[in-house]
């Protein structure tokens, strides 16, 4: 049955230089095995599904894979669901203000020209992370604790463990993991030289179904988290800007701002395909 496909890049600075998302719209009877099985067809870090919302005050449900797993919540599918949602004529019930359904809940999102921004949802997990498991992942990293400015679960959905390091180079010299490791969801953060155009550079590294890690070209949902994190640490203020994928030649930027008590963080987003996806 043919039904209607984006992708659609998020968080660039122009051309193809952010991450791109797959939308499957019209997702009704397509079942979660069918959805795993596209998620990994594409070959991108996730893949979403656009369904009728089962809460009244949402627009739109959307369910979120990556690849070999279902997400409650990811940041860059977020926004490029909106995206593409909008493109194909959604409408939202108050004007300026979209409000997303999918595993964590209620997410708003609001636009501004073509820039869309969701308000960063609470974090399922913080605080300390085990001595062990803390040891195992900076030994995979080629790290030492003394590396480590700040470590903290900063978690609102993928599994994220946050690491502070002392400067966004550090961040850009870590090398990935050739081992297979599963259940590797490690983000890192550096700040910039005062002064710069963005505040910090942010790496998100994760494990893939076969247990490969990867790293994901610009992450929403760990901008949110470490934002946070960092904010009530005293280490950042808003508004700022985010570098990420630099390391893998992308040019991806995150925009984080607070407003009516919330977070925003929010990018450029652009529908790069459309067209019918037959399944």
């Amino acid at each position: 049955m043919p039904r209607r496909f984006s992708q659609v890049d998020v968080f660039a600075t122009g051309g193809v230089a952010g991450n791109p998302v797959a939308v499957v719209h019209d997702a009704t009877g397509i079942t979660t095995e069918q959805m795993l099985e596209i998620t990994a067809w594409t070959n991108l870090s996730e893949a979403t599904f656009l369904l009728s919302p089962t809460d009244p005050d949402a627009d739109y449900l959307v369910r979120i894979f990556c690849p070999g797993r279902e997400l409650p919540f990811a940041g860059h599918p977020t926004l490029g669901t909106c995206a593409a949602w909008l493109a194909t004529g959604g409408v939202p019930k108050a004007a300026g203000r979209i409000v997303q359904e999918c595993g964590a809940g209620l997410i708003p999102i609001r636009r501004s020209e073509d820039r869309l921004a969701f308000a960063a949802p609470p974090m399922t997990r913080s605080g300390p992370i085990e001595a062990e498991l803390l040891a195992e992942r900076l030994q995979q990293l080629s790290l030492t604790a003394d590396d480590v400015v700040a470590s903290s679960w900063i978690d609102n959905g993928p599994g994220w463990m946050g690491l502070l390091l002392e400067s966004a180079d550090a961040v850009l010299d870590v090398t990935l993991p050739a081992a297979t490791i599963p259940g590797f969801d490690v983000g890192l953060i550096g700040p910039h030289p005062a002064g710069s155009e963005c505040a910090i550079e942010v790496r998100g590294l994760f494990s893939d179904a076969t247990g490969r890690v990867r790293e994901d070209p610009v992450t929403g949902s760990f901008n949110a988290s470490a934002a946070q994190w960092l904010i009530r640490l005293g280490r950042l203020q808003t508004p700022y800007v985010a570098a990420q994928g630099t390391a893998m030649g992308r040019r991806g930027r995150i925009h984080v701002d607070e407003a009516d008590g919330d977070l925003w963080i929010g990018g450029d987003t652009t529908v790069t395909i459309a067209g019918v996806i037959d399944i």
